[in-house]
């Protein structure tokens, strides 16, 4: 007998039939329905084709069994969640992993790795502007400290100009995130990070002087945490610089594993009765604690007596500590490539304090230390060090821009050699991408999120583009990057960006460990539930978490086989015009992404953890995924300009290209277990064959670098955030005074060359042509003029500092006495 009768649509072709099952069986998996629906399709399409009742049997058993929890979990549910905590499966996470695990919020981040993103969400997230006071404030005290300070003045001295401290002080720049009702400024995380931005287009240790203070620091815990006594006590002396902060973390043996920490606090009843803590650590790079008025501290507490009912280790505690208190030891300074902020080593030694007034929050903040860390940094990542790149980004874009436009080789500017236009290229386009994401972070930040995925994307990608920006900055400068002096935008920049990349979680760790270790367990639909399920042993937490763990994997399939062959044509995009091909592009890109990433878990387990090179290519395509959607964000939130387009399609198709890299490595490099390289010769035919993107064309790389070296309302726009003098001696005004004297003498230079070339004039310098075309009516004396001033601009502009014996032997005179000054402090 056959399996269909066919009593209700006699004459239907069995290959019909299923055709038209499948088609829409795969429609349903394509949208994401839920169970229930495939049931009721099932039930509809037997009724419909009249199956053979032992079919719809077969077909309507398991179905039962999906769809009744009860009996889900007593014939497979248990069975699987006993099996799989027998085996080990999951990987081993410490507490401290635990608790970073669990800080802050899932944002756009959980819609990327769903493999289904919301596309509307990604196009029309918030991208917040300043508000009046903000704006005020950055076009006011933050303009005005950046003209007082001369950064190779800074390098020289090793220190900010005392007129600089005091000006921080008196206009609260140390309390920029503090409530304003305890006296700080109150700012959003948008005019903190653009505040942090404009610092560091004129002087880095200008810059991180006063992000430390605004970051992870006491001033930040307290807001948070503290009770209500520490907030009155600290936050207005913090905020007006009456106490200089500093947070003590990092050991000897405790950097990136800090649960190595060895700091240790002792509990214990004073002879008045007084819970106190007896506190010895060693700490280094520890930035402004030579200087540091109240001393943050991690450490392990340890309470013998359980005087606090938390048992002998409640855990890494948050403490404050005056640094006058006996035992605190400061004073010594480490020397981070020269750059001249203060980054120090302390040491403690029975030091005592008040338990109620020194731990943060009192009693109850006892053994919540790294909880407050990892919630603090989830945010705080997310501002400082994305704001110095995206600063230092800017300032190399405008002036090695400015330099490629009036530096001349064989009669021609250098920003016109194709060897030139490529690394021009890059810096216009990195920089216009990590405005981009700086701006569309610090909209989550603003709105309340604290996405720590995101924010250690947007620390490490950061980073990493300012390195590449300042090397191809120092290359097209040439020996007027590799000069040091006064004249000299670069060189600090370039040995400062090592700095950036090491703290707050070295890159190498955010990368292989924060981006997708983590972030896999935190952004994934299912994964941190089934984790918290197994580890619990709640058989019903992990039966809700499962089964449509299964159905999103089997769903994500279909998406992204689907999406595949079309190259993303079957998504809705919310939008239309210029962005609308990178929307398809990212929505298929994210839905492969969610496959491989669950293929990976499901296969390797816990051994995923320690495959540190894969979950490193996964962190680039999330990584990659995200600062696409804000790229994209941003062209929509400027107003679809243009003029603009090419930077829009450089940077896209550049993040695209980097997805596809990573992409090629993962199917190059993923061994599963017992099946070996199974996927690495099909993975890497699909990949290479339905490619997400290739690297900018020459012609797009053409575009962008035009656009940094003339001047002009686009690359104003290109570097909004910083500090650009209005003196034409300071080392950027020279460069700007030479970018628009010789745009406008342009025109009139292109007679000249015209005159030579049909003879009316010799071959011979610009400047020993002047009066001659003058006399011949080629030239009018306004032009002449014109000419003179530009050509004089240019040669002042591409000059580089040099010193009398004297004067080079004297710096390291200085610099050595200073040496010998600390090592016998």
């Amino acid at each position: 007998m056959d399996i269909f009768d066919f009593g209700t649509l006699a004459g239907w072709p069995a290959w019909s039939i299923a055709a038209t099952t499948a088609t829409v069986l795969l429609a349903l998996l394509f949208v994401g329905a839920p169970l229930w629906a495939f049931a009721l399709v099932a039930a509809a399409m037997l009724w419909t084709f009249g199956a053979a009742w032992w079919l719809a049997v077969l077909v309507a058993a398991p179905l039962l069994v999906l769809l009744l929890p009860p009996l889900r979990r007593a014939l497979l549910g248990d069975r699987i969640l006993h099996v799989l905590r027998s085996a080990g499966f999951l990987p081993t996470i410490s507490d401290t992993e635990k608790a970073a695990i669990a800080a802050g919020t899932v944002w756009l981040d959980g819609e990327l790795f769903s493999g289904k993103p919301d596309l509307h969400a990604l196009a029309t997230a918030a991208y917040p502007d300043l508000s009046d006071e903000e704006r005020d404030f950055l076009d006011g005290p933050v303009e005005k400290v950046c003209a007082m300070t001369d950064d190779w003045q800074v390098h020289e001295r090793r220190d900010l100009p005392t007129e600089v401290w005091d000006y921080l002080k008196q206009q609260r720049f140390f309390g920029l995130v503090i409530p304003k009702e305890f006296g700080g400024l109150g700012m959003s995380a948008s005019a903190n990070s653009a505040v942090v931005t404009k610092l560091t287009s004129r002087s880095l240790p200008l810059a991180i002087t006063v992000m430390v203070p605004n970051s992870l620091g006491p001033a930040e815990l307290l807001t948070h945490y503290g009770t209500d006594a520490q907030k009155q006590r600290w936050l207005p002396a913090l905020a007006e610089g009456r106490e200089i902060p500093c947070f003590a973390l990092t050991e000897p043996t405790a950097g990136s594993d800090a649960g190595a920490i060895q700091a240790r606090g002792v509990v214990f009843r004073d002879e008045r009765g007084v819970l106190c803590v007896r506190l010895s650590w060693n700490k280094r790079y520890i930035t402004l604690a030579a200087i540091a008025t109240v001393l943050g501290l991690a450490c392990q507490l340890h309470d013998p007596e359980n005087l606090l009912g938390k048992g002998p280790f409640p855990g890494i505690t948050c403490l404050l500590v005056p640094t006058d208190t006996d035992g605190v030891q400061l004073g010594r300074r480490h020397d981070p490539m020269g750059v001249p902020f203060y980054n120090c080593p302390t040491t403690g030694k029975d030091v005592v304090v008040a338990l109620e007034d020194a731990v943060i929050g009192g009693a109850a903040g006892v053994g919540r230390g790294w909880q407050m860390l990892m919630e603090c940094l989830a945010a705080g990542r997310g501002i400082s060090l994305p704001a110095t790149s995206t600063g230092g980004c800017q300032l190399a874009l405008r002036a090695v821009g400015a330099y490629a436009a009036v530096r001349q080789q064989f009669g021609l500017a250098i920003g016109k050699f194709e060897g030139i236009e490529e690394p021009l290229a890059r810096i216009g386009g990195y920089t216009y991408l990590l405005e981009a994401a700086r701006r569309y972070v610090c909209g989550a930040l603003d709105a309340g999120q604290k996405p720590a995925v995101v924010t250690a994307i947007a620390k490490f990608n950061a980073t990493e583009l300012w390195r590449k920006v300042i090397n191809d900055g120092m290359d097209v400068l040439g020996g007027a990057a590799i000069s040091r002096g006064p004249r000299n935008l670069l060189a600090h920049g370039y040995v400062g960006t090592p700095i950036c990349i090491t703290v707050e979680g070295a890159n190498i760790l955010t990368r292989t460990l924060m981006i997708f270790g983590q972030g896999a367990i935190r952004c994934h639909p299912y994964a941190y539930k089934e984790l918290e399920a197994i580890a619990g042993n709640d058989a019903a937490a992990f039966d809700k978490a499962f089964w449509p763990h299964l159905g999103h994997v089997l769903k994500t399939a279909v998406r992204s086989a689907l999406l595949g062959l079309t190259r993303g044509w079957l998504t809705w995009v919310p939008v239309g015009g210029a962005t609308r091909p990178y929307w398809r592009k990212l929505n298929w890109a994210a839905a492969e992404f969610a496959l491989l990433a669950d293929v990976a878990m499901g296969t390797l387990g816990g051994n995923l953890k320690r495959k540190e090179k894969l979950t490193g290519r996964f962190a680039d395509w999330f990584s990659w995924l995200f600062l696409a959607s804000a790229t994209l964000r941003r062209f929509e939130a400027e107003g679809r300009k243009k003029e603009d387009e090419p930077l829009l399609r450089w940077a896209a198709e550049h993040a695209f290209a980097e997805v596809q890299k990573a992409r090629e490595g993962i199917y190059d490099n993923l061994r599963l277990p017992g099946l070996g390289h199974t996927l690495r010769i099909p993975g890497l035919l699909w990949a290479r064959l339905n490619a997400f993107g290739r690297a900018p064309s020459d012609q797009l790389g053409h575009r962008v670098a035009k656009a940094i070296t003339a001047p002009g309302a686009q690359r104003d726009r290109l570097s909004p955030g910083i500090f650009v003098p209005e003196d034409p001696t300071s080392a950027l005004g020279r460069l700007e005074l030479a970018l628009t004297l010789c745009a406008e003498a342009e025109p009139v230079q292109k007679k000249l060359k015209d005159a030579i070339r049909q003879k009316l004039l010799p071959k011979a310098r610009t400047e020993q042509l002047l009066d001659q075309a003058v006399e011949n009516g080629i030239l009018t004396a306004p032009e002449r003029e014109l000419l003179q001033r530009a050509e004089a601009a240019r040669h002042e502009a591409i000059t580089v500092d040099s010193f009398t014996l004297d004067e080079y032997l004297g710096a390291a005179r200085d610099g050595a006495d200073s040496a010998a000054l600390a090592a016998r402090d």
